[in-house]
């Protein structure tokens, strides 16, 4: 026999050692083989993509400390004592001069600081899984105070800034909050208490008072009302007297009596409303300057809380910003407890794929977060997800869901399959790409074995 034969026979015995197996061993999924009894091979379609979704698992979540702000647990801070009030005595007059408030223009109410606003939203499951704290409250009618920047605090929605804005502008603000942290954005607002806007009503009546102004407009009549009534009995020296502004303005009781028209002057913010039964304004402007004392103190309390509070909003974001800064140096050192799918076969890099925090992962993101199948060289027609019976007693016995990638519409099926934690995900090789390796495995043999018989 020749040497051209001798070669001739050696690259097909060699070619027919390739083919069985013993030059080269290909990894592939075989149900029928003795060690892998108990594989079950199902194919993935959309009735087995639910029965593998139905698998129970949670994706584990991120530290709390991603979810928390800065500024939710603050709480408004009070103006502590305020001064003593003003006694005065002044004696009658001869006559009394009316001098009436200009009108108060229309506008709608503005949401102000103290103010409590309350939001409904539909009592059902799925929206108390995903408003947790915000329903918990409006379920409870907790409803969230304006603080001293004027914003509200709403849990996992952060601050949001609502001072100044009238009842529709702060609703078109909160809803593109919840559209933004992904919230079913259905709710209803409103102001469950009005604090930013009152009146102040003194002097010769019940039960001296602090009336708010509410979404409807406040009338001298309702405020004096508010206070228990006029307790003046002498009709010809007593007057209701209204700073407003740094004017002061009188309505001498008997007018007010005698015309409805007087009676409906409407408040507005900040009014000071004083039954004084003398007709020199000493009294009512000691009253007066009282209040513009006690709102300069009040002012100055509430400025010294908004730095307190910014000073701890301040040290809170540090705190946060350093927690979640130490959880991602965690990360990176692999210390944290993660879930992972494995990556083998023909993919252009063999890994392990970390699940996402709080939400399940696909197929498709397993996939294509490594560059998808390299189609020279893996099989498209043999992607396979290797899970393992949850059962112990089952140890060893595995499911194999086979996705046939020929018909691209099979693909949309590997978004839907959820992946769980130590699935395999095994690409196998082209036929061709076997053959391609096994030549090249022999060759190098064939050319030694053909120069010894040259030679």
């Amino acid at each position: 026999m020749g040497k051209k034969a001798l070669s001739s026979l050696a690259v097909t015995g060699l070619l027919m050692l390739g083919g069985c197996g013993v030059a080269y061993q290909s990894p592939s999924v075989n149900p029928m083989s003795a060690s892998a009894s108990k594989v079950r091979v199902l194919a993935i379609t959309p009735e087995t993509v639910l029965a593998a979704n139905r698998s129970g698992y949670s994706p584990k979540e991120l530290p709390a400390v991603f979810f928390a702000n800065a500024g939710g647990g603050s709480t408004q801070r009070g103006a502590g004592a305020v001064p003593d009030p003003v006694v005065d005595y002044q004696p009658r007059p001869d006559m009394l001069e009316t001098r009436v408030p200009p009108a108060v223009p229309d506008a709608p109410y503005t949401i102000g600081i103290g103010d409590v606003l309350l939001l409904a939203t539909p009592q059902t499951g799925s929206t108390v899984e995903q408003l947790t704290g915000l329903l918990a409250a409006s379920n409870s009618r907790q409803g969230y105070t304006v603080q001293d920047d004027g914003a509200i605090a709403i849990p996992n929605v952060g601050r949001v800034q609502v001072a100044g804005t009238t009842l529709e502008e702060a609703e078109n603000r909160l809803f593109q909050r919840l559209v933004e942290n992904q919230i079913d954005p259905t709710f209803s607002l409103e102001v469950a208490e009005f604090n930013s806007k009152k009146v102040s009503i003194g002097g010769a009546v019940a039960q001296p008072a602090v009336a708010p102004i509410t979404l409807t407009p406040l009338y001298l009549d309702e405020a004096l009302a508010a206070a228990g009534g006029i307790t003046a009995e002498d009709l010809d020296y007593a007057s209701v007297r209204i700073y407003r502004d740094g004017t002061i303005y009188q309505i001498p009781l008997r007018e007010l009596y005698s015309s409805s028209r007087l009676s409906r002057v409407q408040l507005t913010n900040g009014d000071a409303v004083f039954v004084d039964t003398e007709y020199t304004l000493d009294r009512a402007q000691a009253y007066f300057e009282e209040r513009i004392r006690l709102a300069e103190f009040r002012q100055d309390a509430r400025i010294a809380a908004l730095n307190e509070l910014n000073a701890e909003v301040n040290i809170r974001r540090g705190a946060l910003a350093e927690e979640r800064e130490n959880y991602m140096t965690r990360l990176e050192l692999d210390s944290v407890d993660r879930d992972y799918v494995y990556l083998t076969g023909e993919v252009n890099k063999q890994a392990r794929y970390p699940l996402p925090f709080g939400r399940t992962a696909t197929l498709a993101d397993a996939l294509y977060s490594n560059d998808g199948v390299p189609t020279r060289t893996g099989n498209v027609a043999e992607i396979y997800v290797l899970r393992g019976s949850p059962d112990p007693r089952e140890f060893g016995a595995l499911t194999a869901w086979h996705l046939d990638g020929r018909n691209a519409a099979n693909f949309l099926l590997a978004t839907r399959f959820e992946l769980r934690p130590n699935d395999v995900v095994f690409v196998a090789e082209q036929p061709v790409t076997r053959w391609s390796r096994v030549v090249t495995q022999i060759t190098p043999s064939l050319i030694t074995s053909t120069a010894a018989q040259l030679n």
